[in-house]
């Protein structure tokens, strides 16, 4: 998986196309990855113990289908790829090829 935890993407389909958002955490072998202020559900909890219930709000990951890289250097949705310079793998920007890592 190429997008990793702090990247801009934009989705590309569901309720929210079009927003922009950061990684917050990358699930790799489930091929998800959960991004802020997307694809909010929420929950009705009974309440049990010490934690009292209530309608909770909370965000699920979704697909890494459905988004796409933004890169920081020209600010343009792109694929990215992967450059071995000096015996480093680095990942860069299909569009500007520039050096996002």
């Amino acid at each position: 998986m190429k997008i990793k935890k702090g990247d801009k993407i934009k989705l590309l389909s569901g309720k929210q196309k079009g927003f922009e958002s950061t990684v917050e955490k990358v699930y790799k072998l489930k091929n998800k990855v959960l991004a802020e202020g997307v694809n909010i559900v929420t929950r009705h909890v009974k309440p049990s113990g010490k934690d009292a219930g209530g309608i909770i709000k909370s965000a699920k990951p979704i697909d890494v289908s459905e988004v796409i890289f933004i890169c920081p250097k020209c600010s343009k949705p792109s694929r990215l790829g992967y450059q071995i310079i000096d015996g480093k793998k680095i990942r860069i920007c299909r569009k500007c090829k520039e050096n996002v890592s």
